[in-house]
């Protein structure tokens, strides 16, 4: 299921906020997040798997979408 708009949640799988929102693949960079052989997790279990704490990198991707912080500019 495609994210939605500009929220994303611990629940959101990786491959659906990289393919809905490309301005995120800086931050799961930035955050160590192994989102192409490992994107087909929730970003919850991403970030607990790949020692990322869980709510910053979903504020981080959230301001990503919004425009905010390490993303970049939306692609709206």
């Amino acid at each position: 299921m495609p994210v939605q708009d500009h929220v994303i949640t611990c629940a959101s799988v990786v491959n659906d906020v990289l393919m809905s929102h490309p301005a995120t693949t800086k931050v799961f960079n930035e955050f160590g997040i192994d989102a192409y052989c490992g994107g087909a997790v929730p970003v919850h279990d991403a970030a607990l798997r790949d020692g990322a704490d869980p709510a910053a990198l979903l504020d981080a991707l959230n301001a990503a979408i919004a425009g905010r912080g390490r993303g970049g500019s939306t692609e709206a």
